[in-house]
């Protein structure tokens, strides 16, 4: 093991000499016979512990460890002094930071033991600074892989990247565009599982908000109580169990946005403090008498009829407005079938990303069963179904009917692909059923079954002219 390096410093070579043959067993020592040879050997090699005198001509010790200070910050500095030299001791505690000072005379095995702390502390620091390099160099790699994952979260919640090319999304496509840029308030309406939560993220990461905070808190998760601590904060003793102060996530989502899922299942009492937030950019933490401004974007979402909710007094007919400035309808998936395809390429090669395994396609079956579906649990379904056949399938193979949940064992197919051949055709076999189920659904009106598909009242016309589809025959039926 090499040993630490010493360095002596003293006008007097029998003291050298002294202080050489006494820690010579356990250190490298080097000496100097005065402070400017002291400072030419720092600046060329490094030491563990400087020894030096206070009384020296040319340079006195204080001077001296000042300047090496400067050379290696590293080395533990001691200081020989007299009694008289008491001040010059003080001088160097302050200037030179000096480790500890040895009063004249000593005992040689005092000083033994104080060169041993000072090497102990030496390799401390040293250990430290190593720590913390490590520790550097860790952040920065973890934020170098935070970037990362962040530019890829934000690549995949690019608004080109919203999956779904049917009638219903190109619609919902169209008004995520009008209103990302805005600070308009979004309320996001659909069946659970159509993807709420995805879109609101979307909303936000597509707009001047993007760099700042984005919360989700689902209104219907905790009680009321805790909620309204949860949104708007608490001050101490406001309530039993609150030991202090706590900031609310509107106050951490200011400049950024917030996502309140299941809003129709808030109380009378949250939703006035949402109105004033709404109203005012005001928010008042429970048990305070004060009011906060914030500036925060509301995106809320919920799967009940909200209408309904205010006529039966459940929920207040204000704060319905205040947020319905903007409303955005998610179809359900058996209204975007279409869809299905594209959803199922892209939950494959996300699941199968995940745990690295090497998937070759999907049963042309399975496709058909899955377009045909009912899917009550709409996209949420659909995924939890891919992810458990990817889980099921064998590396490298296809995945087969077989592996499918037993729920879809009684789903019907229609063989559009087997009775039409050519692309051409299974589109119009597709549009025509389409266009007939929207004509019974509304009993023959053109301008609700055109609402329906998600087309113009001028593009159905063309389409019942094109398919030879009299409208007037659904209105007996």
């Amino acid at each position: 093991m090499n040993k630490e390096t010493i360095l002596v410093v003293d006008d007097q070579v029998e003291v050298l000499n002294m202080l050489r043959r006494l820690l010579l067993k356990d250190y490298n020592v080097v000496v100097a016979s005065g402070g400017e040879e002291g400072l030419d050997y720092l600046k060329k090699e490094p030491v563990a512990v400087i020894l030096s005198d206070q009384r020296m001509p040319g340079m006195d010790g204080v001077t001296f460890l000042n300047k090496a200070r400067k050379i290696r910050p590293e080395s533990v500095r001691i200081m020989i002094t007299g009694y008289a030299d008491i001040e010059a001791t003080i001088g160097a505690v302050n200037q030179a930071g000096i480790y500890q000072y040895i009063s004249k005379p000593f005992e040689p095995e005092d000083l033994k033991q104080i060169v041993k702390k000072a090497i102990q502390k030496y390799h401390a620091v040293r250990n430290a600074e190593s720590l913390q390099s490590e520790l550097l160099k860790k952040n920065k790699e973890l934020e170098e892989a935070n970037l990362k994952l962040y530019k890829q979260f934000e690549e995949h919640l690019d608004l080109g990247n919203l999956i779904g090319n049917s009638p219903p999304m190109l619609k919902v496509l169209k008004l995520v565009k009008k209103v990302v840029n805005t600070p308009t308030t979004v309320l996001l309406l659909g069946e659970t599982g159509t993807g709420k939560e995805l879109l609101a993220k979307i909303i936000h990461y597509n707009s001047s908000r993007k760099d700042n905070a984005f919360i989700v808190q689902n209104c219907g998760a905790i009680p009321d109580t805790l909620l309204q601590s949860e949104l708007f904060g608490h001050i101490k003793g406001s309530f039993t169990g609150a030991i202090n102060n706590k900031q609310g996530l509107f106050e951490i989502a200011d400049k950024g946005t917030i996502f309140l899922d299941e809003i129709g299942d808030t109380s009378p009492a949250l939703q006035l403090g949402l109105l004033r937030a709404l109203q005012e950019g005001e928010i008042k933490p429970v048990g305070s008498a004060g009011l906060k401004k914030v500036d925060v974007r509301i995106i809320a979402a919920t799967n009940k009829n909200l209408e309904e909710e205010v006529k039966s007094g459940r929920f207040r007919e204000d704060l319905y407005y205040r947020l319905s400035v903007f409303p955005i309808l998610l179809p359900p998936l058996r209204e975007r079938q279409s869809d299905i395809p594209d959803l199922v390429y892209y939950f494959i090669e996300k699941y199968a990303g995940r745990i690295n395994k090497k998937i070759k396609g999907i049963d042309k079956e399975i496709m058909q069963v899955l377009m045909n579906a009912a899917f009550p649990g709409n996209i949420r379904e659909l995924e939890n179904e891919i992810e458990r056949l990817i889980t099921l399938a064998d590396e490298n193979e296809i995945i087969t009917s077989d592996l499918l949940s037993p729920r879809f064992s009684q789903v019907e197919i229609q063989p559009v692909i087997d009775q039409h051949r050519n692309l051409k055709t299974a589109i119009e076999y597709l549009e025509r059923k389409m266009i007939s189920q929207a004509l019974k659904n509304t009993k023959g009106n053109i301008l609700r079954s055109a609402r329906e598909l998600g087309i113009s009242r001028v593009g159905l016309h063309k389409m019942l002219n094109r398919h030879g589809i009299n409208a007037e025959s659904f209105k007996s039926r």
